[in-house]
């Protein structure tokens, strides 16, 4: 008796793939807050002609902390950019990722436009760090800050400066203080930042706001952290990432949305951009001006 021959399965029904859901739009329909592109030389004229409302302070004086390799100097060389229309290094900044602060001494910088010295100093100071150990202490910021450092003293690592040392100002004036501390912060890298870097600025901000000194946030490499952004940088306002990295980075440090500025520094470019021009003009626009109204308090 021969084998029979087996009948092949007939085919089973396959279900029915469903569709994949659609992918969330990287943008809001509408940007959720409004800049005026067209408005660098307006901005620009407004803050060459402007002058301090307190008659005794010649120049505001802008303190820059920050994270080592946010960019602090380079927003600084950003800011001079602006006003020069060239490419400039007043402050020497270091490659990213060589993993340590190249400033290791205060110093401050005059923005100048043209030949003109323009009533604003930003001053540098070394680079904060999660470790210890490392980086830029706390208590120097805040004496900075308050005036209490002379521009030139050398940073370091295991203790603050103190009273009766070499750079200590003991009675500082007016024109030592700064009105304004900036946080300079990386878009690409606020959601990761170290517990003990935020503790860190924690310590400064609550000292500082004690005595009603204005802080801004200035959050760099907006186009690091949102592929939106790199294509267009007009798009910055329409990003829901970088919306969600500013309220990352207000949830974490405190300072409010209102007071946090995304920017795109001078790093690669051979020449100025209007583009990048107007979103640095717009954050030093609010630091000057919340500067501006510290100098007044700080005369009563």
């Amino acid at each position: 008796m021969g084998l029979s021959e087996s009948k092949p399965e007939p085919p089973q029904p396959q279900p029915e793939s469903k569709p994949a859901p659609p992918q969330p739009k990287p943008e809001f329909n509408e940007p959720w807050r409004t800049i005026d592109w067209n408005q660098r030389d307006v901005l620009k004229k407004q803050l060459e002609e402007f002058t301090p409302s307190n008659e005794d302070v010649k120049y505001i004086k802008i303190l820059v902390a920050g994270e080592i390799a946010a960019g602090k100097s380079s927003f600084i060389n950003s800011v001079n950019n602006v006003f020069q229309q060239r490419i400039t290094s007043i402050a020497i900044a270091n490659s990213a990722g060589q993993g340590y602060s190249f400033t290791k001494k205060l110093k401050g910088f005059h923005i100048k436009s043209g030949q003109n010295v323009l009533p604003y100093v930003f001053t540098d100071i070394m680079g904060l760090e999660p470790k210890a150990e490392r980086g830029s202490l706390p208590e120097d910021i805040i004496n900075a800050v308050f005036g209490h450092v002379k521009d030139g003293y050398k940073f370091h690592e295991s203790e603050p400066i103190a009273q009766g040392k070499e750079h200590y100002i003991s009675d500082p004036n007016l024109s030592d203080q700064a009105f304004c501390l900036v946080y300079v912060v990386h878009a690409d890298t606020i959601s990761f930042t170290d517990q003990k870097l935020i503790d860190k600025l924690k310590i400064i901000r609550h000292r500082i706001s004690d005595r009603g000194i204005p802080q801004v946030i200035v959050m760099t490499k907006i186009d690091e952290a949102c592929p939106l952004v790199k294509k267009d940088l007009r798009k910055v306002y329409h990003s829901k990432k970088i919306k969600e990295k500013m309220q990352t980075c207000s949830d974490l440090i405190g300072v409010p949305m209102c007071n946090i500025f995304p920017v795109k520094n001078y790093h690669e470019e051979m020449d100025t951009n209007p583009d990048i021009d107007v979103l640095i003009l717009k954050a030093l626009e609010q630091i000057v001006y919340n500067a501006n109204d510290r100098t007044v308090s700080s005369s009563y």
